[in-house]
């Protein structure tokens, strides 16, 4: 394990990464798909060393009063067979580099279309959540890119462990090995010399909280795609589904608790609130779920449970765990302002059976997902059927959304002539 006392030459690592993303730009998408099953069979071989050294993570993170929702997101115990075959699914599926589109022939005779490439070289910095290192390695590979990581230190020997296994199965498959670094090192001054890499590495991408992302957006050379802080809502309106409603929440905020699309704050409507939200308290009181309810809902929930009413900020919150926030509106206008005022335009969504609420709903909420009628819980590679994702991206250039294999390429322009001039 890598302390702070060891060098790690930058520039060097960014050659390097560089070197690999040129060799990978070349190789064909069966070995490609060979070297990712080949991956995920050994992670497999290797569990014991992987999940000896995740334990000593999570030993320390106990030991360093982690959260219950840092703990999980650390936790690889469970995870490694469904992080293998998250692997085997990204070799099933169709490799965009190399397609073609936007094809024509001009006035002049000139045909043109444009070729997905990949992007080259991709800079990730995570924090406690292990299964990202193969994730973002699996799409890279597939999409011909290399990546240099950087994860948090509450996950180090974990993430070196997982790439020692990359590294090695990528040489015995005859591919380079730089082509996935980490930077095994907590020593925070390698992020920033990172971040001003930019003859090497052509996109940054930061995944934890906000102190990481305007990090990187005020210090980084380099284009830098932010996401993955998500304040989740559902609206409850007065014709939604009560039974159905009561469900969907459940699911969004106890399916599992501590990630981004997990939801974060209910918005019932003032007509269905003294039928519904009871019923919704006791659901997700199995749970011990803890509501902080404004004042409204405070009345309503009276004599429930694990309420507490609401204080200053709780509507601005990823809670990342067992609580939820909840507000009484008086129609849709005052949901839809809400959410415009507090949501980080991740994952937000509506429960209604009346059509034109759903239609305003979808037309005035620019989240990345938006959501009628399902739980948020839906917003990831995987579940959208894109394999596995980088990252979710929050912004609106070039990706957003769970960002998975098209989002890795961008393209050239490929003209073509037979002796044109132009006049």
């Amino acid at each position: 394990m890598t302390d702070n006392t060891t060098i790690i030459d930058m520039q060097d690592t960014g050659k390097r990464a560089k070197q690999a993303a040129r060799h990978l730009a070349k190789v064909s998408t069966a070995d490609k798909n060979a070297a990712l099953n080949a991956i995920a069979d050994a992670l497999l071989d290797s569990a014991p060393q992987i999940l000896e050294a995740n334990r000593a993570d999570l030993q320390d993170g106990r030991a360093n009063g982690l959260s219950e929702a840092l703990l999980d997101r650390l936790d690889l115990q469970k995870r490694l067979d469904g992080i293998a075959d998250d692997v085997r699914r990204v070799a099933t599926l169709p490799d965009p580099v190399g397609d073609t589109f936007d094809q024509r022939t001009l006035d002049n005779g000139l045909r043109v279309h444009r070729r997905r490439t990949p992007l080259g070289v991709i800079g990730v910095i995570y924090e406690a959540r292990p299964n990202v290192t193969i994730d973002v390695a699996a799409l890279a590979l597939k999409t011909g890119n290399a990546v240099i990581l950087r994860g948090g230190k509450e996950t180090l020997r974990s993430n070196i462990a997982l790439v020692d296994v990359l590294r090695r199965t990528l040489r015995d498959c005859g591919l380079p090995a730089d082509a996935v670094q980490i930077i095994a090192s907590t020593d925070r001054r390698y992020v920033g010399e990172m971040l001003k890499l930019h003859d090497y590495i052509d996109m940054i991408i930061p995944r934890g909280g906000n102190a990481l992302h305007n990090l990187c957006r005020e210090n980084s050379t380099i284009p830098v795609i932010t996401g993955g802080i998500g304040i989740c809502h559902l609206f409850v309106d007065a014709t939604a589904d009560i039974a159905s409603a009561v469900e969907i929440i459940y699911n969004a905020k106890t399916q599992r608790p501590s990630v981004c699309n997990a939801l974060d704050t209910v918005l019932v409507h003032e007509a269905v609130a003294s039928a519904f939200l009871p019923r919704m308290a006791d659901r997700l009181s199995a749970n011990s779920v803890e509501l902080r309810a404004e004042t409204r809902a405070l009345a309503v929930l009276d004599g429930q449970p694990n309420v507490k009413p609401a204080v200053d900020g709780d509507f601005d919150q990823e809670w990342l765990s067992l609580i939820l926030g909840v507000k009484v509106v008086d129609d849709l206008d005052e949901a839809l302002a809400h959410i415009q005022a507090h949501s980080t335009e991740h994952s937000d969504g509506i429960l209604t059976r009346t059509p034109e609420h759903a239609t305003r709903f979808l037309d005035e909420i620019d989240s990345a997902a938006v959501y009628v009628n399902a739980s948020t819980r839906f917003t990831d590679g995987a579940a959208l059927g894109l394999g596995a994702e980088v990252a979710v991206s929050t912004q609106k250039l070039h990706a957003r959304g769970p960002m998975a294999l098209e989002a890795l390429t961008t393209y050239k322009w490929i003209i073509e002539g037979d002796g044109q001039i132009r006049a």
